[in-house]
């Protein structure tokens, strides 16, 4: 009976260590969450107006810019991962791979040659574990990102966009990413990068200036291609770093509740427990009185 309560104290001791972890845990993150929202919502005005600028230029000018240029055969498909450098998120990691590879069989099912860039540790392992390749890593800031990131990644798909297939080109650039929605809510979603798409405000007019109709006139200066060589590397490290900003608040939000979750149970594990070392200690308590009493009784009867 001893050594029975001896271990239900010993589990007592070891979840209230690791509650002490996660409610920790759950506090960073919930800090770190509030500005990640900010940084967000600070971006987020910035990518779309860009965006639209880029649009503008894409729709009507005639210039054929590579980053806007649809191939006519897409041999080699880009899919940029998303991920976490870290762990115990519940399932922000397992949902962005899921959606991941989803978007990879239906490529391959097209015929396309997958080639998969990786952000964040989690992405790393995945893929490192099922021995598979990939072209690029990135890791060490999944939680923080800056635009130094996004540029450097930005950089790498440009680059590779641009190059000839091959030589280790790609034709289009998809990203996996989850997307903050509210700290309750975060979705993994999947939007194609480049070739430039254009944006919905754009879609009728590219459509009728592509039957023919009579389009209002702009002026761009000094003109179209200098301004798309200048906007689109500028829109590609925009979307990225609104990527990174997105995935980063996602993460520390799915970690509040899966720490919060862990907490919870601790503490029911803890109340369980303690309620078993009692019953264990109360049976040890009315055994001993048992055998006290058995003791007197059987002296008595001797006497």
């Amino acid at each position: 009976m001893g050594a029975q309560i001896r271990e239900y104290r010993q589990r007592i001791r070891s979840v209230s260590a690791t509650k002490k972890i996660t409610r920790a845990m759950e506090l960073m993150a919930a800090s770190r969450v509030v500005k990640a929202q900010q940084a967000v919502r600070a971006s987020s005005p910035y990518a779309r107006a860009l965006t639209r600028a880029v649009s503008a230029v894409a729709t009507f000018s005639d210039v054929d810019h590579p980053l806007t240029t649809e191939h006519e055969q897409v041999r080699r498909a880009a899919v940029v991962i998303f991920a976490a450098d870290r762990g115990l998120a519940g399932g922000y990691n397992a949902n962005v791979l899921k959606e991941s590879e989803r978007l990879v069989q239906r490529l391959r099912s097209e015929g396309k040659e997958v080639v998969p860039y990786l952000v964040g540790r989690r992405a790393i392992s995945f893929y490192s574990f099922r021995r598979r390749e990939y072209a690029a890593e990135w890791s060490g800031f999944s939680e923080k990102p800056t635009f130094e990131h996004a540029r450097e990644i930005s950089e790498r798909i440009v680059a590779d966009f641009t190059a000839d297939t091959g030589t280790g080109g790609v034709d289009e650039v998809h990203v996996v990413f989850t997307r903050f929605v509210s700290m309750v809510s975060q979705e993994a979603e999947i939007i194609r990068l480049l070739p430039l798409e254009v944006v919905d405000e754009f879609q009728d007019a590219a459509e009728a200036k592509a039957n023919g109709a009579s389009m209002p006139l702009y002026d761009f200066e000094p003109n179209a291609e200098e301004l798309l060589d200048t906007l689109l590397p500028r829109y590609v490290a925009a979307r990225i770093f609104n990527c990174l900003l997105q995935a980063a608040a996602s993460e520390l939000a799915a970690r509040q509740r899966a720490m919060k979750s862990a907490t919870d149970n601790a503490e029911e594990l803890i109340k369980k427990y303690t309620r078993l070392a009692n019953q264990a200690r109360q049976a040890e308590i009315t055994q001993e009185i048992s055998e006290i009493v058995g003791g007197a009784s059987a002296l008595a009867e001797a006497k």
